[in-house]
């Protein structure tokens, strides 16, 4: 952490949200090349390293399992427990809960992330930042300010959306194209990640 005043201001007043399903229902579109148990532990892995990007971010998972929510809490996260709430509602309350405890910048983070190092700089301030996944359709990180009121809506096509939201709002946008946050886990094609390094792309 920053040991100036502002740098640790702006810590306090952002946190990372990382939604989160079970363990055991993740990645099922992997069934073809791992099996049930090895998909439950690439998925552990693979938001292992998405909260560790967190750096000094206040973290917060939102979730409806209780093996996810032990697990959260044994990394030191807050836990928003949104039980049937689909996606867009569960990340839609956790901003809202976290905005209602004083958090000015929430940055959203899919659990999925294998190449992603540090989560703790993107937000910006009455802006809202979207990381594109690598076929410029997905929203793999989407930073926004807490209190704005921003309507996610993830799911195929959602970069479009997220970037039409952002201009209902009146609010700046900045899309970013960076290997490390572009490359998430979904289906088997995707594992090729672990063929060999795949270095940042520029900002």
């Amino acid at each position: 952490m920053n040991g100036r005043g502002g740098g640790r201001r702006r810590v306090e007043k952002s946190a990372l949200l990382v939604p989160i399903k079970a363990f055991t229902a993740a990645k099922v579109r992997l069934a073809p090349v791992l099996d049930a148990d090895e998909r439950a532990q690439l998925a552990r892995h693979l938001a292992d390293g998405v909260l560790r990007a967190a750096g000094a971010l206040t973290v917060a998972v939102v979730c409806d399992d209780a093996e996810v929510a032990e697990w959260a809490r044994a990394h030191g996260a807050r836990v928003v427990w949104t039980p049937a709430r689909g996606l867009n509602a569960a990340v839609s309350e956790g901003v809202a809960v976290l905005g209602s405890s004083g958090v000015e910048l929430v940055t959203v983070a899919h659990a999925d992330l294998p190449l992603v190092t540090d989560l703790s700089d993107l937000a910006r301030p009455d802006a809202v930042v979207l990381a594109a996944d690598r076929h410029e359709d997905g929203t793999n990180v989407a930073c926004v300010p807490a209190r704005a009121g921003f309507r996610f809506s993830y799911g195929p096509g959602s970069l479009a959306r997220h970037v039409a939201e952002a201009a209902r709002l009146g609010l700046p946008v900045e899309v970013l194209r960076r290997d490390d946050l572009a490359w998430d886990v979904d289906v088997p094609d995707d594992l090729g990640y672990m063929a060999g390094p795949v270095g940042p792309a520029p900002a």
